[in-house]
């Protein structure tokens, strides 16, 4: 007996204008009032602008604890230092997910004036075991992230997970991600295996694509996010290309949902109110 089935859509969720560190400007489709989270995705922001205005001022020096964040660039430079000495630029293509873990300081500026600024920055959160890890980074230049030519007018970026037969370089066993940059010619189709049981969900950057199989597929467009439903596959067909000429654009997620207590405010994310009332009081006192 065939148990397999593909995923549907459950929901598909636009994104909300906002800003964050001194006033840059982006789009919040994870946790904002319509979808506050993902179990384990706690947060994502797309931010893509030509104008410097939006984004010049950057992130200056803020804390984290608790959780992980993944930063990949479309376009622009942005460097990036800590209070543990770390420091790199990201670059178009480039990844970098950090384990924020016990705690880190840092800042995120852009190493440019003008042009384009866009990329995406996920959160997602870590077992109550391993909120009080040494931090440490996953960093990788486009060089290191394998790229897939799947036939027919579909392409794979490989982040985390595998297509293809192909295993992305980041690697974190609490909660298994798959992380996928997916670009799809019109009528180009892609069949991609995901854990049953597994929160998923695919966000469409460029153009228009058709999630499902059959009667119950439904159409997601630029800047909508979709949340799957169970299932061990996912299939997504490209539509008409947008008439700028780019081709239908998506980043397919997938990770085991952790099903524990969270305590979150702005820059912590703990298991309880008394941990994060800690993480003020080690941050306020400078124990990071």
């Amino acid at each position: 007996m065939n148990t397999q089935s593909v995923r549907a859509v459950s929901r598909v969720v636009r994104g909300m204008p906002t800003s964050d560190g001194a006033g840059v400007k982006l789009t919040r489709v994870i946790g904002q009032p319509r979808l506050s989270d993902l179990d384990p995705f706690l947060m994502l922001d797309e931010f893509g602008t030509d104008n410097p205005g939006d984004y010049i001022a950057g992130f200056p020096d803020h804390p984290h604890r608790g959780f992980e964040t993944v930063t990949y660039m479309l376009d622009g430079r942005m460097r990036h230092r800590d209070n543990h000495g770390h420091e790199g630029v990201l670059v178009p293509g480039s990844v970098q997910w950090m384990t924020a873990g016990r705690g880190i300081v840092h800042s995120e500026m852009p190493e440019q004036q003008e042009g384009r600024m866009r990329g995406f920055q996920l959160w997602i959160n870590l077992p109550a075991r391993d909120k009080m890890t040494a931090p440490k980074y996953q960093e990788f230049g486009p060089e290191r992230i394998p790229a897939v030519d799947l036939g027919g007018g579909a392409r794979v970026r490989v982040i985390a997970g595998r297509a293809a037969g192909v295993t992305g370089p980041i690697v974190q066993p609490a909660t298994d991600p798959t992380y996928l940059d997916v670009e799809l010619e019109p009528g180009a189709r892609l069949s991609q295996p995901l854990a049953a049981g597994y929160s998923a969900f695919l966000y469409v950057y460029e153009g228009t694509v058709r999630v499902g199989a059959g009667a119950s597929a439904a159409t997601v467009g630029a800047h909508e996010l979709a949340v799957l439903t169970d299932g061990d596959s996912v299939q997504i067909e490209g539509r008409e290309a947008p008439p700028d000429g780019t081709l239908n654009r998506a980043i397919l997620v997938a990770g085991r949902p952790l099903r524990e207590p969270v305590a979150k405010h702005g820059p912590f994310v703990m298991s309880t109110r008394e941990e994060l009332i800690q993480a003020f009081e080690d941050y306020q006192s400078g124990n990071f």
